[in-house]
């Protein structure tokens, strides 16, 4: 039977996908899948995002860069805006053209394009920008893009986009070094002098070139680290600023509930009236996590390299992490003190109803994770790091292109190792005991995984939104069974 459900693209839309018959096995490859969440790329939008530690500036004008950072641009205008480069080359130019008595005299701006004042942390730049980037250095400010990183960085909107503007900074040459450590020496800036582009020319000092290879690796980390980021506040219902208000309120339904079931005399016995209070909960657990199906989906089509893997590796991933990524953002609503996990809107399960759901010694150990994870006190950002490490996982069952995949997950955890120890410089135990919690992790997907077979035996009496029944491979009708 083909049945038909609308889901919300990242773009706002309408997309009515089919959903067919799957294995009924999470470890079954996902081949040929028609599937009820849209894997298409994502197409640039503007989030509702915010700053992190800085206040929210308006939006500035969208330009297009190119998706990986390739080596540091030795054109100062690395970021190609629409439809030219050249268009913010005479941008900057109108934007700062001196008059005709000192035009001799004018050295623009690397980042900008207004009039630089001296060579600043490795290339030459006003004063603004040179201010800017020693604040962004030392007080280790991270920034959010409103425009998926594409801004136009010209004099007149330098301040709109603080995180278009440090990406420039970093891509035209700017040292964090140099602000750490000091004074560029005056070698280096002769040298920038003769070639015009802030680096050793052919045959030059290899010292600077491997300088230059090293800026290029940074910049290549800080775009992941910032584009899970924006990922994951864009998409993520679990974020500090999202959860930091919510009223909790019990999840209300009939604990003797026997609607469902084909024998109206099944309740009379224990066992029976237990089994219907379990599918009764666990219906209402399937309607509070069904939200995040999609979100997860759409945070994974913006993890860098997700969208260059097969649509059946991607599917593969999102469904058998699907568990491990929604129990790891839901972990900090998990409450020890009072033993309740409390949803983005504020409803929450007990630790006993989750019991009856489950069993004891499952719930025990989804508690305990969540109460070590969430002694770690990371971030948003190192949760989103983290959460890309989880999809990336290479071993599930039926995957495809492991090397790409591992390749990938190889780069968010470094981002992840920089992130924390830029955050955590004194906590050198830090990153490890983070990286110890991934197979705590994968041991509660199996066993997540052991307990839906009881609830897909018993599929005829359950009552399930079906992107729930899809991602879990519950079966809807008998045709699923075939």
């Amino acid at each position: 039977m083909m049945m038909s459900m609308p889901v919300t693209s990242l773009a706002g839309g309408v997309v009515s996908s089919p959903l067919t018959n799957h294995s009924h096995d999470l470890a079954s490859p996902a081949t040929n899948h028609n599937h009820g969440f849209d894997l298409t790329p994502p197409t640039p939008t503007s989030p509702t995002s915010t700053f992190i530690r800085v206040k929210q500036e308006p939006a500035s004008p969208t330009c297009s860069e190119p998706a990986t950072p390739g080596p540091l641009a030795e054109d100062p205008d690395l970021i190609s805006c629409s439809p030219s480069s050249q268009h913010e080359q005479s941008y900057q130019a109108a934007d700062s053209t001196p008059s005709h008595a000192s035009a001799k005299n004018f050295v623009p701006c690397k980042v900008c394009g207004d009039k630089a004042s001296g060579y600043h942390y490795g290339v030459t730049s006003c004063e603004g920008c040179k201010g800017f980037f020693r604040r962004s250095i030392q007080k280790q400010i991270e920034y959010r893009c409103l425009r998926d990183g594409k801004c136009l960085v010209i004099r007149l909107n330098r301040n709109r986009c603080q995180y278009c503007r440090f990406k420039k900074c970093l891509a035209v040459g700017m040292s964090r070094d140099s602000v750490r450590y000091g004074r560029v020496p005056k070698r280096s800036r002769e040298r920038e002098g003769s070639d015009g582009r802030g680096g050793a020319g052919e045959g030059g000092d290899p010292q600077a070139a491997a300088a230059r290879e090293v800026e290029t690796q940074q910049l290549a980390i800080y775009d992941i680290i910032l584009t899970i980021s924006q990922a994951h506040h864009a998409n993520c219902a679990y974020t500090e600023e999202k959860t930091r208000a919510l009223v909790r309120k019990p999840i209300l339904f009939n604990s003797n509930a026997s609607e469902g079931s084909s024998d109206p005399e099944a309740a009379t016995s224990t066992m029976d009236a237990l089994e219907q209070q379990k599918i009764a909960m666990w219906q209402s657990l399937a309607v509070f996590m069904t939200p995040s199906i999609q979100r997860v989906v759409e945070f994974a089509k913006r993890v860098p390299g997700f969208t260059d893997l097969t649509q059946d590796d991607q599917l593969i991933l999102i469904k058998l992490g699907f568990f491990e990524l929604w129990l790891t953002q839901v972990s900090r609503m998990v409450s020890t003190l009072d033993n309740t996990l409390t949803f983005s809107d504020g409803s929450y399960l007990t630790r006993h109803q989750l019991e009856l759901i489950f069993d004891q010694d499952f719930v025990s150990t989804l508690f305990n994770f969540a109460q070590t994870f969430n002694n770690l006190t990371l971030n948003d950002t190192e949760l989103a790091l983290f959460v890309g490490v989880v999809l990336l996982t290479a071993d599930r069952p039926g995957l495809t292109d492991t090397k790409a995949i591992e390749q990938q997950q190889d780069k968010v955890l470094e981002a992840l190792r920089v992130q924390v120890g830029r955050n955590h410089a004194s906590e050198t135990h830090l990153f490890p005991n983070i990286v110890m919690r991934l197979p705590e992790l994968r041991q509660l997907g199996a066993q997540h995984h052991h307990h839906l077979n009881w609830f897909r035996a018993n599929w005829a009496r359950l009552k399930l939104p079906p992107l729930f029944a899809e991602i879990f491979d519950i079966p809807k009708c008998e045709e699923d069974l075939i």
